[in-house]
Order: structure tokens, then sequence, then C-alpha cells
């Protein structure tokens, strides 16, 4: 038989490094979702069937981790890449990191503090309460010009979120302009709070943006990615700031969820602005999801948008989704949704828009029909 001997030296080095695995972790995950899709009215063409990237949950590859300090203290990190599953090009404007990228201390009493590229407290508090967060954007505002469904990540970004105190978690961000003699140009700033008791959830927060002094910087000149990506808003991009406030909350009955948000958005001009009097949305969603076996789950929802102000625009949505689980990991999706839009939205008269989609109809109603394949890693 042969004998293998270790030093004391060599068994201490062991004992530190698994003590170390055990105390520190490096995750790497991700999400591959591509889907087809059939539009009738794009453009101003009536048909449009596609393969497209992110219909349920954005495609990305990120690394999170995480290092005890001790006492109840821990640096974590996360670096999270946004891309285009049909093409592989990067998202988020070609950025790397474009989905997250930030560092950051928690603690077990006091919460946890980060800085860098990240989501504002609305999307980490309230949106956990929206139509959106179930079966995707296409049960939310169309053209998301809430922020609804986070279209908008911060840079220069510092954030504080709470532990959970009672059932109550709070939030709060604020990120830095950067413009040379002006601190509050480019300047975004929000905070949230939720409060879950059995069944119950509800959430409310405030959103600013500030899009840059036009004196002293470029209008857009922002920490805040845009907010402009279709007909719905695309009129107002000129505005000196946008303020967003949304609320909402659902309750669980056995397996049925039911729920709604609303929220109240609005676009601020001054004299740079290609537009006078601020416009304002008021937007309005319900809906029901239900998880009819552990692996089958459906969502049906309703939204409604109403805009003053600069011009003045009528939006009706309904949306039908399902959701089967192949596996843990692996699921297949269907989504039926129908638009009509009616007024003028500051570019003249009101184009359809379905959720997020961000797919401008080009005439006054729209309907989408999607199948796609989900895949997380």
């Amino acid at each position: 038989m042969k004998r293998t001997f270790m030093t004391v030296p060599a068994v201490a080095l062991i004992t530190v490094a698994s003590q170390a695995h055990a105390q520190n972790s490096v995750t790497l995950y991700g999400i591959i979702d591509t889907s087809i899709q059939y539009v009738h009215n794009s453009g101003g063409q009536s048909t449009a069937i596609s393969l497209v990237s992110g219909n349920q949950s954005g495609s990305r590859w990120g690394l999170k981790g995480k290092e005890d300090l001790g006492g109840g203290l821990s640096t974590i990190f996360k670096l999270e890449n946004g891309f285009d599953s049909t093409s592989g090009a990067l998202g988020q404007g070609g950025r790397m990191f474009g989905r997250q990228a930030y560092v950051g201390l928690q603690d077990t009493s006091w919460g946890t503090l980060t800085l860098g590229r990240q989501y504002d407290p609305l999307v980490d508090l309230v949106q956990p309460v929206q139509p959106d967060e179930y079966l995707g954007g296409f049960f939310t505002s169309p053209g998301d010009i809430d922020n609804a469904d986070n279209s908008v990540r911060v840079n220069n970004a510092v954030k504080w979120a709470s532990p959970t105190w009672g059932g109550f978690n709070l939030s709060a961000m604020y990120s830095f302009g950067g413009v040379a003699g002006s601190v509050g140009s480019g300047q975004t700033y929000s905070g949230a709070f939720s409060y879950a008791t059995g069944p119950v959830t509800l959430a409310a927060g405030y959103f600013h943006i500030d899009n840059g002094n036009a004196t002293l910087s470029t209008r857009s000149t922002t920490s805040a990615d845009s907010l402009f990506s279709s007909s719905v808003n695309n009129a107002y991009a000129s505005a000196r700031s946008i303020n967003i406030a949304r609320a909402g909350g659902n309750y669980v009955i056995g397996s049925v969820t039911l729920g709604g948000y609303y929220s109240f958005s609005q676009y601020n001009p001054d004299a740079s602005s290609t537009f006078k009097q601020a416009e304002k949305y008021n937007n309005a969603a319900v809906y029901a999801v239900w998880n009819v076996t552990p692996e089958f789950q459906t969502q049906i929802g309703y939204n409604y948008t109403k805009s003053s102000g600069d011009s003045s625009a009528t939006r009706h949505q309904v949306a039908l989704a399902a959701d089967y689980l192949v596996s843990k990991r692996t699921d297949i999706y269907g989504v039926v949704a129908y638009a009509h839009a009616a007024g003028t939205d500051g570019l003249g008269q009101a184009q359809a828009v379905i959720g997020s989609s961000d797919i401008d109809a080009g005439k006054s109603s729209q309907a989408l029909v999607t199948v796609g394949l989900r895949h997380k890693f």
C-alpha cells in the first residue's frame, strides 16, 4: 500500500482554501429567449413576420459574486451583458455590460449599498406587482412611457436598499449627471417602497430624470437611458425633465394572482424644447395570472392610457399569454395582443403600439402574435 504524507503547512493551506470557497462565490448565469413574431400593422405595412430576441426576458449572460467580510457584512458585484439572440449583437447601445455593472456592500442589518450602472428602485420594488413581471412587456404601457418595463438603466448611480423590516422594503437612488458647472444637469433620482402581508403586496415610487441643461451641455445629456423608443412619446425627446410616479398591488388567491398598477408621467419643457406645454400620461393596467399547474401558467390583462397637455391621445390594449415549463430551465410561451389608438401624439395621428415592443403600427390599430422558446442557465 502506498502511503501519502502531508505537511502541516499543506493541511493549513487546504483548510484556508476550503473556508474561502465556502464563504465566497462567483456565479455565471444567463437567459436566451428567442421567438417567432407576427405583427399586423407595422410601420404602415399590413404584415411583418420576424425572429425576435427577448420577448419574455431580455437575452443576457452575467457574472455575480459575493465575498463574506465577517460580522454580517459582504462585498457583492454584478456584471450583466445584454445581447440579441437572433444576431449575436450587443444590446443596450453596444455596451459590454449594458444591463448592469455595479459593486457594493451588503449588511444583514442595514441593507445594501451599490455603485455603478443599475436599475432604479421602482424596478426593484414596484415592478414585481405589475403585469409585465409575469409574462412580459405586452401587458404594460405603450412605448414604456412610464418605464414600467424597465427600459431605462441608470449610470453613475448610488443606490441603497433596505432589508425587510416588518414586511416593508425601502430603496433610494441618486445618480450624478457629471456636467461641469451644473451639478443638477443630467442627474437622476428615485425612491420606492413595498409592503407585503399575507396574500397582499403593495408598492409605490417616484422617478426623476433630468434630460440635460441645454446651455451647458446638449439636450439628452443624462445619466439615464433614453425612454424615447416609439411614436407614443418621441415628440417629447427634447423635454427638460421627466417625472414618473407609479403605484400598484396584487392579491394572491390560491393559484390565482389579481393585480394592477397606475402611473402618472410628465414630460416637462423649457426654452430649448421643441414643445411648449408639458405632456402628461395617465396609465392604468389590471391583470390576472392563473397557475393552472406548477408547469403551466396563463395571464390576461388590459391597459388604458390617456395623454393630455401638448397633445391628447387615448389608447386601449388587451393581451393574453400562456407559458409551459418543459423543464426547470426551459419553457415555451405564446402571446396574443391587440391595441387601438385615437387622437394625436405630438407627431400627428396617434399610432397603436403594443406594450414595450416599441413597434409603431403606422395605423390606429395593431395585432401581435408570438411563440417563443426561453432557456435559463
